[in-house]
């Protein structure tokens, strides 16, 4: 990709994400969710890996998704759209693993995210979240398998990358591409970022608006 592609790319993405981003759903079952209507991109990750923090930094809404030291606080898939627009909308998925609720209910959380990555016609790309501090846990490794089994394309994307030096996170970086080339659906690089200083927030949404135009032309 040439320079001055990747620069039209950072502004199409800086574009999409000036946006007046709102909450329009809640789905707490597959049975729940809202009728399908342009392009899906989901967020998922273990508890607490800050994916709502995420989405505040891409949108730059810092109470668009609520955020949360509970670890699994999120327990429904939870939609986000522009008003008027329906191109593309944001999936903030419940977190798995360790969660603060009886196994039962995190049972439940954790059967409807696999059903949504399996089902969702509209659902065009997942991205990963994975801890920069910690890397790939086995319970990651079970998603990554649920996507490999969907038609959807996913991509790791690494938190908190400011709580790690520099030469951890790109053995992290490394340690992650290497276990991610076994995975057929996933893109091979990795993308740093952090929520509180913003950083890889400008490639992430030129990743996003480089699928939408794909998409949609």
């Amino acid at each position: 990709m040439t320079d001055d592609k990747d620069a039209k790319l950072i502004e199409a993405g800086r574009k999409l994400f000036t946006r007046d981003w709102q909450f329009i759903w809640a789905s707490p079952s597959v049975e729940t969710l809202p009728p399908m209507a342009g392009l899906e991109i989901a967020f998922a990750g273990r508890s607490n890996v800050g994916k709502s923090s995420l989405i505040n930094a891409l949108t730059g809404r810092n109470a668009l998704a609520r955020t949360s030291h509970t670890p699994g606080r999120t327990q429904e898939l939870i939609f986000f759209e522009v008003p008027g627009k329906t191109d593309l909308r944001l999936v903030d998925m419940p977190g798995y693993g360790y969660a603060k609720a009886p196994k039962s209910q995190v049972a439940s959380w954790t059967e409807l995210i696999h059903k949504f990555l399996l089902g969702r016609a509209s659902l065009a790309r997942v991205y990963v979240l994975i801890d920069a501090r910690h890397g790939l846990k086995d319970v990651d490794l079970e998603v990554l398998k649920t996507l490999d089994r969907s038609a959807v394309s996913y991509q790791v994307v690494l938190t908190k990358a400011d709580q790690v030096k520099a030469a951890e996170l790109q053995t992290r970086i490394a340690e992650t591409e290497a276990a991610l080339a076994k995975h057929p659906a996933a893109f091979p690089n990795v993308l740093a970022t952090s929520s509180r200083e913003s950083a890889g927030m400008a490639e992430l949404r030129a990743a996003m608006a480089k699928l939408l135009e794909e998409r949609t032309k």
